[in-house]
């Protein structure tokens, strides 16, 4: 199944690329790619088999969001939201449940969105807020419980996807206890409006909009059932935090290299050995990036939230940021001022594959937690602001 479910990333990539270039500078979200990745089954790549889905590994999921990039990194980017709820949600095992103390109905509310996952519906997180980034534990929207569920009140920004989902992913604080971050599972409907934000220099086709929330959710709405466990969720897996990204910007940055090699065919420019070494240089950077991602992957497939497992997530974040924005510059170089013009595929993919080092954890972030980790601290103890 995880083969089918790469052989249709690589089969719709054309697709997407075709159609990457009107969202682009219209802003417009890609629908019909949404309705692509619907047919195909890819809504339930991360959702278990015993649910209806594909049941894919991390480094299953990394590899089928590279070749997605490859065709347009923004189509690529909100998949990765839904493929971080589906593959958060479908990651809790029974032995995990019961340490976090995990109700059977939390647990059987779960099977019931992934399952919806599986049959097509798809999820968007709506995580980030102004002043406070991605940080959980300085979130502004806030929760409480009412009859029957709870009610939910707060603004959110970057929330791509926005206005397209069924349901999104909203983390908040409790108002009662502010040091208590949980996170619900929110349809879409009565108490959501977008607000049109977004217009952005890359990856302008996500449609990562304003979401203003004041919503009262059923009580099984919230995830895990159990008040607070978002903070140890973001600790036990901040692989979906943090390196589901990386993954998304290796494929930009190898479109970067294929677009560069098109044109510099088509425009009789191989010949030349400086613009040669530019493309050799860009596939090594690029394939060494790849296998950071993949090594990283691997890690978090066999010991998710260790140490170690988190220092590779850490680098392939970083290496992958830095290098789809090295990468795409040097191509956009190597290939001259006709491909800086607006409709270029380069002078897109050089905008989408700057933004890569900005996701949190940005790379300054990253590379701040993993020099910390060298030195012989501990990023959680010893950081000038807390991670999550």
């Amino acid at each position: 199944m995880t083969v089918y479910a790469l052989e249709a990333a690589r089969r719709l990539a054309p697709r997407l690329a075709a159609r990457a270039g009107e969202h682009d500078r219209d802003g417009s979200f890609p629908v019909d790619d949404f309705a692509d990745l619907r047919a195909a089954g890819l809504f339930g790549l991360m959702v278990p088999p015993e649910l209806g889905g594909t049941g894919a590994t991390f480094a299953e999921y990394a590899a089928v969001a590279t070749e997605l990039a490859r065709g347009n990194g923004a189509t690529a980017l909100v998949f990765n939201m839904h493929a971080s709820v589906t593959g958060a949600l479908g990651a809790v095992t029974e032995e995990l449940a019961e340490a976090l103390g995990v109700p059977d109905e939390a647990l059987a509310a779960r099977d019931r969105l992934l399952r919806a996952a599986a049959d097509g519906a798809w999820y968007a997180v709506a995580m980030s807020e102004r002043g406070a980034g991605a940080r959980l534990s300085q979130l502004s929207t806030v929760y409480e419980p009412v009859e029957g569920g709870w009610h939910i009140k707060g603004s959110k920004t970057f929330c791509s996807g926005a206005g397209h989902p069924d349901g999104y992913l909203v983390a908040a604080r409790s108002a009662a206890d502010q040091s208590v971050v949980s996170q619900f599972l929110v349809p879409a409907g009565d108490g959501i409006t977008v607000e049109p934000t977004w217009d952005s220099l890359g990856m302008r086709a996500t449609s990562s909009h304003d979401v203003h929330l004041d919503a009262t959710v059923p009580a099984d709405r919230l995830l895990g059932g159990v008040e607070g466990l978002a903070l140890v969720v973001a600790q036990l897996m901040p692989h979906w935090l943090v390196a589901s990204y990386a993954a998304v910007y290796v494929g930009v940055a190898r479109a970067a290299v294929d677009a560069a090699a098109e044109h510099l065919n088509a425009r009789n420019l191989a010949g030349l050995p400086a613009v040669r070494a530019r493309l050799g240089r860009a596939d090594a950077a690029t394939a060494a990036a790849e296998l950071v991602v993949a090594e990283a992957a691997r890690r978090v497939d066999e010991a998710p939230g260790d140490a170690e497992t988190n220092r590779w997530v850490w680098r392939a974040k970083l290496l992958a940021g830095t290098t789809a924005a090295e990468v795409a510059a040097s191509m956009l170089e190597a290939a001259g001022t006709s491909a800086t013009r607006r409709g270029h595929p380069l002078e897109r993919l050089y905008r989408d594959a700057r933004c890569g080092s900005l996701h949190p954890a940005t790379s300054d972030v990253c590379a701040d937690w993993l020099g910390i980790a060298a030195l012989g601290g501990d990023p959680d103890r010893d950081s000038a602001l807390p991670r999550w």
